[in-house]
């Protein structure tokens, strides 16, 4: 866990993955198996990608992602993070 802690620190937003363009990608950092044991056992991603971040807190995957935008929350939670500013 403190492996995923750290990889999300600085960052207002992000996204683990394994092909697609994204800050992480589990399959070429050094410690990808553990980063994605950690996201499974730890905060119980079910599958374990994408698994995103936004202003360090654990939002969810694909689905909680697009449910915080249904519901207009996705927008402000990006702005609080400092990851967009319109």
């Amino acid at each position: 866990m403190d492996s995923v802690r750290r990889l999300v620190a600085d960052r207002p937003v992000v996204i683990f993955s394994r092909t697609n363009p994204t800050v992480y990608e589990l399959d070429q950092i050094s410690n990808g198996k553990q980063v994605e044991r950690a996201l499974v056992q730890q905060l119980g991603c079910q599958p374990s990608v994408p698994a995103v971040f936004i202003g360090q807190e654990f939002v969810g995957g694909d689905k909680q992602v697009m449910s915080l935008q249904v519901r207009n929350e996705l927008g402000p939670l990006l702005r609080k993070a400092g990851a967009i500013w319109i």
